[in-house]
Parts: structure tokens; sequence; C-alpha cells
């Protein structure tokens, strides 16, 4: 067992406090996905290049950037207006992974009606309230895919089936988070920044297992409920911020 998965709670929640501190900078974005969407200042071209830049961040952060740059040649300088006068299968060619044209088609129309029926941020919302993150993922998926093809639906992560959603639960910490220190984006207010979770993936849990914050094998939901719960214990307003010491730990220290 790691030494700091043996270090007593307020010792751990110390140490992530610093490192928090740390990784939450501008400085530490320019290799990061997020960089593309600090390009816009508009709250609709943010949250269009924002979910569709989190849609596609799986990879190396090189490779990534480089879709989101094809992207923006696509979307261009005001990507709401190209939405909002988006036509069916008018989209380019466009490639990352198994993410390809058809999927951006998909996409493109998906956040049009989103558009249409409000804005992106209400998509995300229900009835009630009280509503977890849970529920607002899964609402949005269900509000979302019906403008999908079926294979595109793998692309909207369902945390129903148990998957992890990092990319989506990502989007929502750009989305929510306040910009103080210049990283997030801080543009919703209809979900609060207590309700987030950590963006799980192979750095954020492994980091998390040695600190032993987690115990369960599996990226799972189910793993994120773990994580959440130790990490609320430490910053009940605020535990997503700890996505920036776990993962800068895991990304550049390999800690």
């Amino acid at each position: 067992m790691d030494v700091l998965s043996k270090l007593q709670s307020s010792e751990v929640k110390d140490f992530l406090d610093h490192k928090a501190l740390q990784y939450e900078h501008p400085s530490f974005i320019e290799s990061d996905p997020i960089s593309i969407v600090h390009r816009f200042t508009k709250k609709e071209d943010i949250e269009i290049v924002g979910f569709l830049m989190a849609t596609i961040a799986w990879g190396q952060r090189k490779s990534i950037i480089k879709s989101g740059e094809k992207l923006l040649q696509i979307l261009g300088d005001h990507p709401h207006e190209f939405v909002l006068d988006y036509q069916n299968n008018s989209c380019p060619d466009f490639i990352h992974r198994t993410f390809n044209r058809n999927d951006l088609n998909g996409f493109l129309l998906g956040l049009k009606a989103c558009y249409q029926k409000g804005d992106l941020e209400r998509a995300f919302l229900t009835s009630n309230t009280e509503a977890n993150l849970y529920e607002h993922i899964c609402t949005f998926r269900n509000r979302f895919i019906p403008a999908l093809a079926r294979r595109t639906h793998k692309h909207v992560a369902d945390p129903a089936s148990g998957s992890a959603a990092k990319r989506i639960v990502m989007f929502l910490r750009w989305m929510v988070r306040p910009n103080a220190k210049g990283v997030d984006f801080g543009i919703w207010s209809q979900i609060s920044p207590a309700q987030l979770y950590i963006p799980l993936d192979v750095h954020t849990g492994n980091i998390a297992r040695k600190l032993g914050l987690i115990q369960r094998t599996q990226n799972d939901w189910k793993t994120n409920e773990e994580l959440i719960d130790q990490l609320r214990i430490f910053d009940p307003n605020d535990p997503a911020k700890y996505d920036f010491a776990l993962f800068g730990l895991g990304a550049f220290e390999n800690f």
C-alpha cells in the first residue's frame, strides 16, 4: 500500500488542497482541451465549443487539441450562429478516433434543438430542485439523443448503465465552477459547484486509490459516488476543485 494512503484524512486533505491550488492556474491549461474553449467570450459559444471539446476529450491531449482546431475551422468565429443556422448533413468531413462526421452532424442538430427550446443549461435541468448530478446528466441524455443516429448514442455517456460519464462531468465542471482562477468558466447558475463530481479517468482514479480515497477497482459511476463522498468531507461546497490535484499528480508528477 502506498505510504500516503496511510496518512490521516486531515493530512490527505491538506496535501490535496495544496495541489489543487498549484494546478488550478491558467499556465497549466495551455496544453489542455479547455484552452480551445477559452478563445471565446460569448456564453453560447463557450457552451457549444466546451461541449464538443469535452465530447472528443479522449486520447492524447495534443491529438484532442489538434481535432479541436479542426472543429473551429467548421464552427468559425461564431459557433452559436453556426449551430442555429445548421442544416442536416451539411457538416464537412471530421474525425476524432471513433467520433466522425455523422456523429458531429447529430451533435450539431442536438445542440440546435437545445437552443431552439431555450438553452443548453436548461437541457440539463429537471423539475426537481433537489436533483443530483446523476439526474441532471440522465435528463440531458434523454433529451439530447433523439436527434442522434443510433450509432452516435454511445458518445453521450449514460450513468444509468454504469458509465462514469467522465467527459460530461468534465464539461459540467467547466460550465459551473467559478472563473476566479481563470480556468473554469462559471457561466451556469442552476447547478451548484457543490453538486459536481470528479471527471474519473485513469489518472484521477489511480491517484485516488493510492491516497486511499476509493477502494473500488472499476472507473464507473459507483466509484464516482464513492470518491465524491470522501471529497465532500474535505470541501462540501467545491469538491470538484480536487480534480486539479488528482489529475495533476497523475499526469504531471507520475505520483
